[in-house]
């Protein structure tokens, strides 16, 4: 079979209704549920242990993200390549920018392994409690072992969704999801006559289920293609990084601001409030990543709109996937309102609950309300604008207002007199209402019209 004849047919030219990106949609918005659901119940069966485990597990996760984010950020550009390049026809061009994909996945794995013995020397600059920072140093350590295979199915999930196909992306995730639910069974707390390695085995299941995903989507990629293309450019690679790299860095310095926000702010009013924010942290994955699968179902077909130049139908395509991607906040909204007791006590420690961490839990899940509909329309403008290629802009954008905006006004909330749990939300909520705002300003001026993504030599 060829590659053009794999290529699914339901996204026609100019088709921006509700039924086409919710085709696109729905099997994105599993694979990105299925990554909600792996740190929800990282955090969940880790949670019997106590707080000091359940901080260190949900920020461990964190803090080793932070070697995934910058080449995941760089490879999410292969799908507007491949998106714009299947509008114009050219589907052997589009494969090669997924082995560019995972030409990074390979870099990063390789620094993130040289990386791991330096970590808990980094991380003791925090000021965890001592426990805290021995469990979180393990977890990290371990975890840093699964960045290169993050970072290849993200890369070849990519490259298919650019395609119009976006089931193989679910299936890996369904995959990593299910390897990992079971192996946290399995390895965190004694069963099957092993003794239960609490924070290890939580970081151990990650690592073994997010390379199984991996060889799913693998084993797809080489099957669909028969082998490695005869030629890959330089020049390619570069105009790619050239595009990606501000993506990448754009979202590594949103999620270092954000990781600072939790070390040094969240993390310095105490364990009980840094375990309640991850907790409600875990809870809003399951809002955001759904929304962001679809935010990137609208960018799929802003992609292969540019591709075959129908520009008309891009406006039609946002304000569609917008309005999908605000109703799924808002429905999530209401369950937070609603019963946010009951959310937050899923994650009480067995046999001790903690009043405190129940009580600052639901203070935070309910002022986490506010920046939902906004956190909507902020993920499907920068969507939008990265499968243009506007990547440099929204890079500029998260620097001035994470760095010149967030970080200091967190930092000055957390060591004021009147520091809580409410004021740090709130300050979290203004930096989400602030990019919203400054996405749909620079996406309502056109100036991403007129970025030329994959260049002359691959029309």
């Amino acid at each position: 079979m060829t590659e053009g004849a794999t290529v699914e047919s339901h996204v026609g030219v100019g088709n921006t209704t509700l039924s086409a990106v919710l085709r696109l949609a729905w099997p994105i918005v599993l694979a990105r549920a299925t990554q909600s659901v792996i740190g929800f119940t990282d955090a969940l069966m880790v949670a019997p242990l106590g707080q000091e485990s359940l901080a260190a597990t949900t920020t461990g996760g964190l803090n080793a993200f932070a070697f995934i984010i910058l080449p995941m950020g760089t490879v999410f550009i292969v799908q507007s390549f491949t998106a714009q390049l299947r509008g114009q026809g050219d589907l052997v061009a589009a494969r090669r920018y997924a082995y560019y994909g995972l030409v990074i996945a390979l870099a990063a794995a390789l620094v993130a392994a040289l990386a791991a013995p330096f970590l808990p020397s980094a991380l003791s600059h925090f000021g965890y409690a001592p426990r805290v920072h021995a469990l979180m140093s393990q977890n990290a350590s371990i975890r840093l072992f699964s960045v290169g295979g993050a970072v290849g199915t993200e890369a070849l999930g990519n490259y298919y969704g650019g395609l119009g196909r976006t089931r193989p992306a679910m299936v890996a995730g369904v995959v990593a999801m299910v390897a990992n639910v079971g192996l946290n069974w399995l390895l965190i707390e004694p069963h099957l006559g092993l003794p239960g390695y609490g924070v290890v085995g939580s970081a151990t299941a990650s690592v073994i289920a997010t390379w199984l995903g991996f060889a799913t989507i693998g084993v797809k990629f080489t099957s669909d293609g028969g082998g490695a293309p005869a030629e890959l450019r330089a020049r390619e690679l570069w105009r790619m990084l050239r595009f990606g790299l501000p993506n990448g860095v754009n979202w590594l310095l949103e999620f270092s601001a954000f990781t600072l926000f939790v070390n040094a702010g969240v993390g310095h009013l105490g364990t009980t409030e840094l375990a309640a924010f991850n907790v409600v942290l875990q809870v809003n994955t399951m809002s955001f990543m759904p929304a962001f699968g679809i935010a990137s179902a609208g960018a799929i077909l802003v992609g292969e709109n540019i591709g075959r130049r129908t520009l008309e139908h891009i406006w039609p395509t946002v304000r569609t996937t917008g309005l999908v991607a605000a109703s799924w906040m808002a429905f999530v909204s209401v369950w937070y309102l609603i019963a946010p007791a009951l959310i937050v006590g899923w994650f009480q420690p067995r046999g001790a609950p903690s009043e405190a961490l129940l009580r600052t839990g639901t203070t935070m899940l309910g002022v986490s309300v506010a920046w939902q509909l906004f956190d909507a329309a902020g993920l499907t403008l920068s969507e939008a604008l990265r499968a243009a290629g506007d990547t440099f802009f929204c890079m500029v954008a998260r620097i001035v207002l994470a760095w010149g905006a967030f970080v200091p006004a967190a930092f000055f909330l957390a060591r004021s007199s009147n520091a809580s749990a409410a004021s740090m939300m709130l300050c979290l909520t203004g930096y989400i209402v602030l990019l919203a705002l400054t996405f749909a300003a620079r996406f309502g001026s056109g100036r991403w019209r007129h970025i030329d993504l994959v260049g002359v030599e691959s029309a």
